[in-house]
């Protein structure tokens, strides 16, 4: 039987899927004998809405950019065989190359099933680990078959995931909590979401044998209020696991008895950072407890806690089934298996990317992503959000993994991926990740809370092109102060966007600074509008649309700009059909 699957992931929705849904749903009749059907987000966000078509189990048609306008031809298509009417929303092979290109572990069935549905996850081979660990495997194995995968904490510190367990499980206490850290905060990073959305209870199953390993009860998501999707199939999801006797007491026969909740927290960056997570689980005010004690020994409810990010959890099912050996099969010797990646930015294929640790960064940018967009040059790419820092080109063959990130100055963190192209001036961009971090901030430590906001007000005058002599050094000297005073890791990182646009932008900020120049010509304050006479041809667009009539000219005659008046507001270069108005 033919079935028509939409993919209402987040990212589907915004672009216009349930319409698209709706406006299918409603053409269907009785005597129709396909279905209609959802799913979650398979990584190619640039393309949604995107339409698959099944026969029976085999993908027959993908579509692409669909729009309710092309429901009836849908339709039309899948009723008589013939799919001449939609070649052109057809996935062209390029754009197939986004996918063949990667290794899916952790985004495994993403996309592929209906995240709403226990019975297509376990026709997926769902819940067959947690099957053999409660029927084979005591608590010692599970541990021991994680540390043979090398499988490190995806949340961005990428400590070893059999040590917090293993110290969990040794840690003394009847009562012992296993935590999943689905804050996800870092701007551009949508990971953890598109995973919890589209697939569960992969979720589910890999917390269950985790709590199982360090004799955990219960377990608890503490997942951003901001991600409603992922609650509500989450939610689903808890319902449908405790229905079926994956949840709750004696799971399937085994003695083994555990719970689960969710937590929507209310979106404080500082909550990423376990011991903050911990704290506001308690209904506290979330900022980081002094370490040791380590959650191992005293966490939730001063009792032995686990905290594990979502995408951890997610390899926990694929490691058990096919064994650690596989897992650290893949990768490199220092950080084992696959990475999930959020690729965003000025990049031609935007989306989900999973790859074997040990890729460069020109294989998923150029490789996958397809490059850069528009025609522009590369520039950088901004790796590991706000706790990041920005690689330049001539670092493109950075192989990823935690070792050689971390000596470019960024670091792998949680996935986050910005690409950068000419147009982005790098001092504005250090600005944007200080404006949040400094608006973050718990304030609980001096040096983050006052640290933060002293580089925010420096970068901020540079950019408005008031930047003084020895700001650079300023920046640098703070900086360090930060990175040493700092109670966590994410105070700790917090310069590191200044740090290493510092060390491979010099350039940018010297410019700023010496010649009151903004090098990409984005920031506002040190552009200088002109009029080219050679392409003005006096249609007086622009003098129309400027707002304090700066631009001074008579039809048909060259039209200059009167730079007193003038507020930088952009219209003129907009508006002109010449590409006369320059900016210098």
């Amino acid at each position: 039987m033919m079935r028509i699957i939409i993919g209402e992931g987040s990212c589907g929705i915004a672009a216009g899927a349930l319409k698209v849904h709706s406006a299918i749903e409603n053409l269907i009749t009785a005597n129709d004998s396909f279905s209609l059907g959802s799913t979650g987000c398979i990584g190619m966000c640039y393309l949604e809405p995107i339409v698959d078509i099944y026969d029976g189990e085999v993908l027959f048609k993908r579509l692409v950019r669909v729009t309710q306008d092309k429901a009836e031809d849908i339709v039309s298509s899948v009723r008589s065989g013939d799919f001449s009417l939609v070649d052109d929303i057809t996935i062209t092979s390029d754009d197939e190359e986004f996918l063949i290109g990667q290794t899916r572990i952790a985004l495994r069935h993403c996309g592929l099933i209906d995240p709403t549905s226990i019975d297509d996850y376990c026709n997926a081979d769902g819940y067959s680990a947690l099957k053999k660990v409660l029927g084979t495997m005591t608590p010692e194995d599970v541990i021991n078959e994680i540390k043979i995968s090398g499988l490190a904490g995806r949340g961005g510190a990428g400590f070893p995931t059999w040590f917090k367990w293993n110290a969990a499980r040794n840690s003394s206490g009847e009562d012992k909590y296993l935590i999943c850290n689905a804050d996800e905060g870092d701007p551009g990073a949508f990971m953890d979401r598109a995973l919890i959305e589209s697939d569960p209870h992969s979720l589910i199953e890999g917390m269950l044998i985790g709590a199982y390993a360090i004799g955990a009860k219960e377990m608890i998501v503490y997942v951003r209020a901001e991600y409603p999707l992922a609650i509500k199939n989450l939610e689903i999801a808890i319902a449908a696991a405790g229905k079926n006797g994956f949840l709750g007491d004696n799971i399937l026969g085994s003695g083994f008895s555990c719970k689960m909740r969710i937590k929507a927290g209310a979106g404080a960056f500082v909550c990423g950072e376990e011991t903050a997570l911990i704290e506001s689980l308690e209904g506290k005010r979330g900022m980081p407890r002094l370490k040791p004690p380590f959650p191992a020994e005293k966490g939730y409810m001063d009792s032995p806690s686990n905290i594990n990010n979502v995408e951890t959890y997610a390899n926990i099912t694929w490691i058990i089934n096919n064994g650690g050996a596989a897992f650290a099969a893949m990768g490199t010797e220092n950080s084992k298996g696959t990475k999930v990646f959020a690729l965003t930015g000025k990049i031609k294929k935007g989306g989900l990317v999973e790859i074997p640790m040990g890729k460069t960064l020109r294989d998923v940018i150029f490789g996958i992503g397809g490059g850069i967009r528009d025609g522009k040059k590369f520039k950088a790419v901004q790796m590991g959000g706000p706790s990041g820092g920005c690689i330049p080109e001539s670092l493109l063959d950075t192989v990823i993994d935690y070792k050689a990130l971390a000596a470019t100055g960024a670091i792998m963190g949680s996935g986050g991926m910005v690409v950068m192209d000419e147009s982005t001036c790098m001092v504005g961009m250090a600005k944007f990740f200080l404006d949040f971090t400094a608006l973050e901030s718990c304030g609980k430590c001096v040096h983050c809370r006052i640290g933060t906001k002293r580089m925010q007000e420096i970068l901020s005058r540079i950019v408005d092109g008031e930047g003084k002599t020895g700001d650079i050094e300023l920046l640098e000297e703070l900086s360090l102060a930060v990175k040493d005073g700092a109670l966590c890791g994410l105070g700790q990182t917090a310069p590191n966007p200044v740090l290493t646009t510092i060390k491979y932008f010099r350039n940018e900020y010297e410019a700023h600074i010496n010649e009151k120049r903004c090098p990409a010509k984005e920031c506002a304050a040190l552009r200088r509008y002109a009029i080219d006479p050679n392409k003005c041809v006096g249609c007086t667009l622009c003098a129309r649309g400027c707002p304090t009539k700066a631009i001074i000219g008579k039809v048909k005659e060259t039209h200059v700009i009167d730079t007193t008046l003038c507020v930088k507001c952009d219209n003129c270069r907009k508006t002109c059909r010449f590409g006369a108005v320059t900016i210098n």
